[in-house]
């Protein structure tokens, strides 16, 4: 990607390979008659919410495309942004997740050999807080109405039932990013197309120019869906390391002769071709087979891959077997760099930490009569250095089945609940929301239930789990915490930053108050959004909000 090959490319050329592999233009006629007097200017944006994966790498390899037509490409690190989209990123991590995001992008960036030198990384905190900018924004919030705000935010912005304010403002600091990063067009997926048509209709009435916009097509993800930070199942982590990435693939959604659904496949088209096409290489796929199976096999153009695999005559085994063997090769840099550089290390767990437990663990005296050969207090040993956070608590969404009365107390119900046990049996509930929810408002209803306490009795009952409601500070509201509509029973609940509990595990020990010391940081935020330590409860199908409920604790 030489400054004098760029110069001898004509505007076509340079228009050929800045839309190439594009889904949609939007203002192509505009972006021709720019690069008749000089070359484009563009920005990509991202929000720093979870972690980044291999789906990256599709707008990656694009940008790798802008370089090489000449383009001025601005990087823009949307922090802003991260917390307006449902407070995907807390802002007491946004800083470090901001400093993390750029780093590991100029990292998978110099993996594929793209010069990260002709890259312009910008936050946008660093001109959205400034007066000129907030009075913009004011401006153009007295001019757009809550339909087309809320219909330009419908494919980006997380969907919850109590929709907050900020997925309304959005769209319009995306609008306004175009403006104050001074550029020709902004580049994303085509799921941004109705953020990019309310800029185009928006920002005139502001007397600023209409930009063209850029958009790559939607690859799916490992499941045969979207690819998302927050579905683990769907996605590889620019992170992850080889054996991760091999058992992540070998589960992939990938059904013989399907070429439309196909993450594997669509990863191969949108990512392994084009990078290696860059200076000017000729690219090449190998499929490596025993001979028996047809042997070796090199594919320089996708749509021969695309047409075998379609005919049968490629095997998603073998085809898995490729891409795990390329994605390694496209991470190594990027794990080898983090690996060597304890900063980096460091920034990854102010990003995401894993937090223990602030109170030191007490001294226990050694008894004289101790030996290495015991099992009990090796096993309590054990316990008692795990961290003492969230991770350890396996919280599944659960159907209520059935309700009755407890038999001996009146506050009490007994239910009947599937929280998803591989043994397909229901577990037996005591709750004390008599007082509070009627029986028939709890029949055939979706919770969140703890599930691996150990087994308590309640006047004669035995509990095998425990439901999780929220109460006002007052107390005088009860509420019980919904999962997110289409969440699917015995899905676990998680919290971005942390593991997800082993099922079977651990049964939590009643004496060492794991539950009790982290449902501390359980609450309900003033948006009524279950938090832990400030990060949204989660199910694949979005953020845990309550009906009425805000400002609340959890238990």
């Amino acid at each position: 990607m030489t400054t004098n090959g760029v110069s001898k490319m004509t505007k076509e050329e340079k228009y050929r390979l800045i839309t190439r592999n594009l889904q949609e233009v939007l203002g192509g006629e505009e972006i021709m008659k720019i690069l008749e007097e000089r070359d484009l200017k563009l920005y990509w944006g991202t929000a720093p919410t979870g972690k980044p994966h291999i789906g990256y790498f599709v707008p990656f390899s694009k940008i790798a495309d802008f370089l090489s037509a000449g383009v001025e490409v601005t990087v823009l690190l949307a922090d802003i942004h991260a917390f307006l989209d449902n407070m995907k990123a807390p802002l007491e991590l946004v800083k470090f997740r901001t400093k993390y995001y750029e780093q590991l992008i100029k990292a998978a960036f110099i993996s594929i050999g793209v010069p990260i030198d002709k890259l312009k990384f910008v936050v946008g905190s660093d001109y959205q807080l400034t007066k000129e900018y907030s009075l913009d924004n004011f401006r153009l919030c007295a001019t757009v109405t809550e339909h087309d705000a809320k219909k330009a935010g419908a494919e980006v912005v997380k969907q919850v039932e109590s929709a907050l304010l900020s997925g309304l403002l959005y769209p319009g600091l995306q609008a306004l990013d175009e403006e104050y990063l001074g550029v020709d067009a902004q580049f994303g997926g085509v799921d941004q197309r109705k953020i990019f048509v309310y800029a185009e209709k928006y920002l005139p009435h502001l007397g600023f120019k209409k930009r063209a916009h850029l958009m790559n097509p939607m690859v799916p993800g490992l499941a045969g869906s979207k690819m998302s930070s927050s579905d683990p199942d769907s996605k590889i982590d620019l992170l992850d390391d080889e054996a991760t990435v091999k058992r992540k693939l070998k589960k992939a959604f990938c059904e013989e002769g399907n070429v439309t659904e196909n993450g594997i496949l669509s990863f191969v088209k949108y990512v392994l071709f084009p990078i290696g096409t860059l200076n000017g290489r000729t690219p090449s796929f190998v499929i490596n087979r025993p001979e028996k199976f047809g042997g070796e096999i090199v594919y320089t153009d996708y749509q021969s891959l695309e047409d075998d695999f379609r005919d049968k005559k490629v095997h998603p085994g073998d085809l898995k077997a490729a891409v795990t063997e390329a994605i390694n090769k496209l991470l190594d840099p990027i794990r080898k760099k983090w690996a060597s550089n304890p900063e980096l290390l460091k920034l990854t767990r102010q990003a995401y930490p894993e937090p223990t437990s602030n109170k030191a663990p007490a001294k226990k005296k050694e008894s004289k009569k101790h030996s290495l050969n015991d099992s009990s207090n090796n096993s309590s040993n054990n316990s008692s250095e795990k961290p003492v956070d969230v991770s350890r608590i396996d919280v599944r969404v659960a159907k209520i089945i059935e309700v009755k009365h407890h038999p001996s107390n009146p506050k009490s119900y007994v239910s009947t609940v599937d929280v998803g046990d591989a043994s397909g049996k229901p577990r037996s509930v005591v709750s004390g929301l008599a007082a509070y929810i009627p029986r028939e408002q709890l029949q055939g209803r979706y919770v969140l239930a703890v599930c691996n306490l150990k087994p308590a009795k309640f006047q004669g009952v035995e509990s095998h789990a425990m439901l999780l409601a929220a109460s006002s500070p007052d107390n005088d509201t009860i509420e019980l915490l919904d999962p997110p509509e289409g969440s699917e029973i015995g899905e676990a609940v998680t919290w971005e930053g942390y593991g997800i509990a082993e099922r079977d595990a651990e049964i939590l020990n009643p004496k060492q108050k794991v539950f009790e010391k982290v449902s501390e940081e359980f609450k309900v935020n003033e948006e009524g959004i279950a938090v832990f330590m400030g990060i949204p409860f989660r199910t694949s199908k979005g953020t845990v909000t309550l009906k009425t409920l805000r400002e609340g604790t959890i238990r």
